[in-house]
Protein backbone atom coordinates (compact mmCIF):
# COMPACT_ATOMS: atom_id res chain seq x y z
CA UNK A 1 0.00 0.00 0.00
CA UNK A 2 1.58 3.49 -0.88
CA UNK A 3 2.10 5.78 1.74
CA UNK A 4 -0.88 8.20 0.43
CA UNK A 5 -3.23 5.43 0.90
CA UNK A 6 -2.22 4.35 3.90
CA UNK A 7 -3.03 8.07 5.30
CA UNK A 8 -6.69 7.95 3.53
CA UNK A 9 -7.13 4.67 5.19
CA UNK A 10 -5.33 5.66 8.63
CA UNK A 11 -7.31 9.24 8.40
CA UNK A 12 -11.00 7.27 8.25
CA UNK A 13 -9.54 4.45 10.89
CA UNK A 14 -9.27 7.38 12.85
CA UNK A 15 -12.70 9.07 12.68
CA UNK A 16 -14.61 5.31 12.87
CA UNK A 17 -12.71 4.72 16.32
CA UNK A 18 -13.48 8.67 17.62
CA UNK A 19 -17.22 8.42 16.57
CA UNK A 20 -17.61 4.41 17.55
CA UNK A 21 -16.35 5.03 21.15
CA UNK A 22 -18.21 8.55 21.28
CA UNK A 23 -21.47 6.76 20.51
CA UNK A 24 -20.90 3.87 22.81
CA UNK A 25 -20.09 2.87 26.37
CA UNK A 26 -17.28 0.50 25.35
CA UNK A 27 -14.76 2.41 27.41
CA UNK A 28 -16.77 1.86 30.41
CA UNK A 29 -17.82 -1.28 30.36
CA UNK A 30 -13.65 -1.91 30.05
CA UNK A 31 -12.60 0.78 32.52
CA UNK A 32 -15.27 -0.93 35.16
CA UNK A 33 -12.70 -4.20 35.36
CA UNK A 34 -10.14 -1.52 37.22
CA UNK A 35 -12.18 0.04 39.41
CA UNK A 36 -13.87 -1.28 43.08
CA UNK A 37 -16.58 0.39 43.32
CA UNK A 38 -16.91 -1.02 46.87
CA UNK A 39 -13.73 0.54 48.02
CA UNK A 40 -13.90 3.02 45.45
CA UNK A 41 -10.20 2.70 44.16
CA UNK A 42 -8.41 1.38 40.97
CA UNK A 43 -7.01 -1.43 41.03
CA UNK A 44 -2.90 0.24 41.19
CA UNK A 45 -2.85 2.80 42.88
CA UNK A 46 -0.74 5.17 40.52
CA UNK A 47 2.20 5.66 43.74
CA UNK A 48 2.61 2.57 43.73
CA UNK A 49 6.13 1.31 42.90
CA UNK A 50 8.07 -0.08 41.06
CA UNK A 51 4.87 0.23 38.40
CA UNK A 52 5.42 3.91 38.14
CA UNK A 53 8.89 3.73 37.70
CA UNK A 54 8.84 1.17 35.03
CA UNK A 55 5.81 2.22 33.15
CA UNK A 56 5.95 5.46 33.61
CA UNK A 57 9.38 7.60 34.58
CA UNK A 58 11.53 5.07 34.01
CA UNK A 59 10.21 4.79 30.40
CA UNK A 60 9.80 8.36 29.39
CA UNK A 61 13.43 8.74 30.55
CA UNK A 62 14.57 6.11 28.15
CA UNK A 63 12.29 6.75 25.12
CA UNK A 64 14.23 10.48 25.28
CA UNK A 65 17.20 9.03 25.69
CA UNK A 66 16.71 6.79 22.92
CA UNK A 67 15.60 10.13 21.03
CA UNK A 68 18.40 12.08 21.60
CA UNK A 69 21.11 8.96 20.78
CA UNK A 70 19.71 9.18 17.26
CA UNK A 71 19.68 12.80 17.06
CA UNK A 72 23.61 12.57 18.35
CA UNK A 73 24.40 10.13 15.59
CA UNK A 74 22.69 11.85 13.05
CA UNK A 75 24.84 15.33 13.80
CA UNK A 76 28.75 13.73 14.60
CA UNK A 77 28.51 10.81 12.17
CA UNK A 78 26.34 12.20 9.31
CA UNK A 79 29.19 11.46 6.75
CA UNK A 80 29.87 7.63 8.09
CA UNK A 81 28.40 5.15 5.55
CA UNK A 82 26.08 3.52 7.75
CA UNK A 83 24.18 7.01 8.97
CA UNK A 84 24.21 7.59 5.09
CA UNK A 85 21.90 4.44 4.66
CA UNK A 86 19.55 4.92 7.48
CA UNK A 87 19.23 8.59 7.41
CA UNK A 88 16.07 9.28 6.42
CA UNK A 89 14.84 6.34 8.37
CA UNK A 90 16.81 8.03 11.65
CA UNK A 91 15.24 11.31 10.53
CA UNK A 92 11.53 10.08 11.00
CA UNK A 93 12.30 8.35 13.96
CA UNK A 94 13.78 11.56 15.46
CA UNK A 95 10.74 13.58 14.00
CA UNK A 96 8.45 11.21 15.48
CA UNK A 97 9.47 11.57 19.03
CA UNK A 98 8.68 14.91 19.01
CA UNK A 99 6.02 15.21 17.18
CA UNK A 100 3.75 12.61 18.23
CA UNK A 101 4.32 13.46 21.51
CA UNK A 102 3.87 17.25 21.22
CA UNK A 103 1.01 17.30 19.21
CA UNK A 104 -0.88 14.63 21.38
CA UNK A 105 -0.68 16.91 24.23
CA UNK A 106 -1.53 19.74 22.45
CA UNK A 107 -4.72 18.00 21.72
CA UNK A 108 -4.82 17.33 25.75
CA UNK A 109 -4.92 21.15 26.33
CA UNK A 110 -8.06 22.10 23.70
CA UNK A 111 -10.68 19.03 23.62
CA UNK A 112 -11.29 19.17 27.55
CA UNK A 113 -12.03 15.78 27.96
CA UNK A 114 -11.89 14.11 31.84
CA UNK A 115 -10.10 11.05 32.62
CA UNK A 116 -11.95 8.60 34.12
CA UNK A 117 -11.17 9.23 37.62
CA UNK A 118 -12.66 13.05 37.07
CA UNK A 119 -15.93 11.61 35.74
CA UNK A 120 -19.25 11.06 37.74
CA UNK A 121 -19.30 7.39 37.32
CA UNK A 122 -16.07 6.80 39.29
CA UNK A 123 -16.77 10.00 42.15
CA UNK A 124 -15.19 11.96 39.71
CA UNK A 125 -17.23 15.50 38.91
CA UNK A 126 -17.22 15.84 35.27
CA UNK A 127 -20.27 13.63 33.39
CA UNK A 128 -19.94 11.41 31.02
CA UNK A 129 -19.63 13.39 27.24
CA UNK A 130 -17.78 12.81 23.51
CA UNK A 131 -14.88 14.75 22.08
CA UNK A 132 -17.77 17.05 20.22
CA UNK A 133 -20.06 17.80 22.92
CA UNK A 134 -20.14 20.97 25.32
CA UNK A 135 -20.23 21.25 28.92
CA UNK A 136 -23.41 22.99 30.38
CA UNK A 137 -22.28 26.68 30.50
CA UNK A 138 -22.80 26.54 34.25
CA UNK A 139 -20.78 23.76 34.85
CA UNK A 140 -18.06 25.32 32.78
CA UNK A 141 -18.05 28.36 35.04
CA UNK A 142 -17.33 26.60 38.03
CA UNK A 143 -15.03 23.70 36.74
CA UNK A 144 -11.61 23.96 35.61
CA UNK A 145 -10.49 22.89 32.19
CA UNK A 146 -9.49 18.72 32.46
CA UNK A 147 -6.37 17.40 29.86
CA UNK A 148 -6.87 13.61 29.43
CA UNK A 149 -7.66 13.05 25.83
CA UNK A 150 -5.91 11.54 24.01
CA UNK A 151 -3.31 9.35 25.65
CA UNK A 152 -0.17 11.96 26.33
CA UNK A 153 2.18 9.07 27.88
CA UNK A 154 1.36 6.15 25.37
CA UNK A 155 2.34 8.45 22.51
CA UNK A 156 5.64 8.52 23.49
CA UNK A 157 5.71 5.16 23.30
CA UNK A 158 3.33 4.44 19.96
CA UNK A 159 6.08 7.44 18.26
CA UNK A 160 8.39 3.69 18.10
CA UNK A 161 6.26 2.74 15.28
CA UNK A 162 8.86 4.94 13.20
CA UNK A 163 11.13 2.06 13.54
CA UNK A 164 9.16 0.97 10.53
CA UNK A 165 11.03 3.07 8.46
CA UNK A 166 14.14 3.01 10.35
CA UNK A 167 14.84 -0.99 9.16
CA UNK A 168 15.31 -2.20 5.42
CA UNK A 169 13.88 -5.63 5.54
CA UNK A 170 10.52 -6.41 5.95
CA UNK A 171 10.68 -8.48 8.68
CA UNK A 172 12.61 -6.10 11.04
CA UNK A 173 10.43 -3.64 9.44
CA UNK A 174 7.25 -5.37 11.19
CA UNK A 175 9.35 -6.00 14.21
CA UNK A 176 9.60 -2.42 14.31
CA UNK A 177 5.94 -1.84 14.70
CA UNK A 178 5.84 -4.83 17.66
CA UNK A 179 8.05 -2.76 19.30
CA UNK A 180 6.27 0.61 19.15
CA UNK A 181 2.80 -1.76 19.54
CA UNK A 182 3.98 -3.44 22.87
CA UNK A 183 5.74 -0.13 24.31
CA UNK A 184 3.03 1.99 24.20
CA UNK A 185 0.06 -0.47 25.21
CA UNK A 186 2.17 -1.29 28.01
CA UNK A 187 2.45 2.49 29.23
CA UNK A 188 -1.47 2.91 27.95
CA UNK A 189 -2.41 -0.17 30.39
CA UNK A 190 -0.48 1.33 33.40
CA UNK A 191 -2.31 4.77 32.79
CA UNK A 192 -5.83 2.59 32.21
CA UNK A 193 -5.44 0.74 35.56
CA UNK A 194 -4.54 4.01 37.91
CA UNK A 195 -7.62 5.54 36.22
CA UNK A 196 -5.77 7.85 34.15
CA UNK A 197 -7.35 7.08 30.83
CA UNK A 198 -10.25 5.35 28.98
CA UNK A 199 -9.80 2.40 26.43
CA UNK A 200 -10.53 5.04 23.89
CA UNK A 201 -7.77 7.58 24.96
CA UNK A 202 -5.13 4.86 23.86
CA UNK A 203 -6.59 2.99 21.11
CA UNK A 204 -7.27 6.73 19.20
CA UNK A 205 -3.76 8.13 20.37
CA UNK A 206 -2.11 4.60 18.79
CA UNK A 207 -4.03 5.52 15.65
CA UNK A 208 -3.21 8.91 15.59
CA UNK A 209 0.68 8.50 15.99
CA UNK A 210 0.81 6.44 13.19
CA UNK A 211 -0.95 9.16 11.02
CA UNK A 212 1.25 11.42 12.37
CA UNK A 213 4.44 9.15 11.10
CA UNK A 214 2.87 8.07 7.54
CA UNK A 215 2.71 12.17 7.30
CA UNK A 216 6.16 12.65 8.95
CA UNK A 217 7.61 10.05 6.38
CA UNK A 218 5.84 11.25 3.28
CA UNK A 219 7.36 14.74 3.74
CA UNK A 220 10.90 13.51 4.50
CA UNK A 221 10.71 11.32 1.99
CA UNK A 222 9.73 14.32 -0.52
CA UNK A 223 12.75 16.15 0.45
CA UNK A 224 15.32 15.02 -2.22
CA UNK A 225 18.31 16.58 -0.35
CA UNK A 226 17.78 13.64 2.34
CA UNK A 227 17.84 10.81 -0.22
Amino acid sequence: MTLNRQIIVTSLILAAVILLFGMTDIDLWVQDLFYNFTTKSWILDWHLQPYKFIFYDGIKKLLIIIAVLFLLTLLFFWKKAFVQQYKQGMIILILSALLVPGIASGLKRETNMPCPKDEKHYGGLYPRTAVWQKYPETFKLHHKRTKCWPAGHASGGFALFSLFFLFKKRRNKFIGLGIGFLTGWSMGLYKMVIGDHFLSHTVITMVLAWLIILLIAKSVYALKILK
